[in-house]
């Protein structure tokens, strides 16, 4: 018998676009009600629905402050990144398995930065994030990058692909800078923010190759032919995580690319997820990633 349209579309819906392998965003962002977005419910559900659509079992997310409400983005102050931290540990307790929070801080402000990773810590967050507040090879993130090494927690860096001046309101890093960090602490493992996020990708790449403790991800709007392609021949799968940001719609157009750039079925897999696992706290994503078996007496 041949299947209805209507089951055929309903069977269609129920297969993720990206497929059914986990797959698990490091790097997302949410909204709160102390941001200059009336509609920031609107979007957060958004990001949430896109993601089940595309299959993404995990969003490991961070909000920077007021998003520029009441203080700058990348140098939110201390009682707003507070706030913001608060929401983000709720809304990450809420979801459960599918949602995970960095605790994001502002390197400017060391002693709220190093209290609220202890904070953040005893709330479940499982990583920390730095946006763009300081230059990253500046001695100020020392103490930051420290305080990650003892909690075996990774720092998700943002990054500005081969930076050639100063941003007005941001002290953007690149490649170069995160790797003197990286190099100081090498035991921290560092997610070097979207490869597809403004500026030359080609520079990134050759720049961190030789400092094993810096893992990038796919993130941003950038979805250039040869741009992952480029960063497999230079620092392997097993440094590269596939991620989204701002943009679902540019992650999943990275995330389909992956069988065109001569990947191996183990290389997609780890980072689409495996490296995920091993870089952030054992069992971070354990119920994401592990079928739930059926409860004793269940209908098989």
């Amino acid at each position: 018998m041949t299947a209805s349209p209507q089951a055929s579309h309903a069977n269609a819906a129920a297969t993720p676009l990206g497929g059914s392998e986990p797959l698990i965003d490091p790097h997302a962002h949410f909204h709160t009600p102390h941001t200059n977005r009336g509609d920031w419910e609107r979007y957060n559900q958004s990001r949430l629905d896109a993601g089940d659509r595309i299959g993404v079992r995990c969003h490991v997310a961070s909000v920077l402050g007021s998003w520029g409400y009441t203080s700058p983005t990348y140098f939110a102050s201390p009682a707003d990144q507070t706030i913001a931290n608060d929401w983000m540990f709720d809304f990450a307790a809420a979801q459960g398995a599918r949602v995970k929070a960095y605790v994001a801080v502002n390197p400017n402000y060391t002693a709220h930065a190093l209290a609220e990773i202890t904070r953040g810590i005893a709330r479940g967050a499982i990583g920390i994030k730095l946006a763009a507040g300081r230059r990253a090879d500046d001695v100020l993130l020392d103490d930051i990058a420290q305080a990650a090494a003892d909690a075996g927690m990774p720092v998700l860096h943002h990054v500005w692909q081969h930076r050639r001046r100063d941003w007005p309101n941001q002290d953007a890093s690149d490649g170069v800078e995160l790797a003197r960090l990286a190099a100081r602490h090498p035991k921290v493992t560092f997610l070097l923010a979207h490869i597809g996020g403004g500026g030359d990708w080609a520079h990134t790449s050759p720049a961190v190759r030789d400092v094993p403790n810096i893992v990038m991800d796919l993130s941003g709007s950038g979805i250039d032919r040869g741009m992952i392609d480029h960063a497999l021949q230079w620092v392997g799968a097993k440094r590269l995580l596939w991620a989204a940001d701002l943009t679902l719609c540019t992650g999943l157009t990275k995330l389909r690319a992956l069988a065109y750039t001569g990947a191996s079925v183990d290389d997609i897999a780890d980072m689409r997820w495996r490296n995920a696992v091993r870089i952030f706290p054992a069992g971070a994503f354990d119920r994401a990633v592990t079928p739930s078996k059926p409860s004793a007496g269940a209908c098989l």
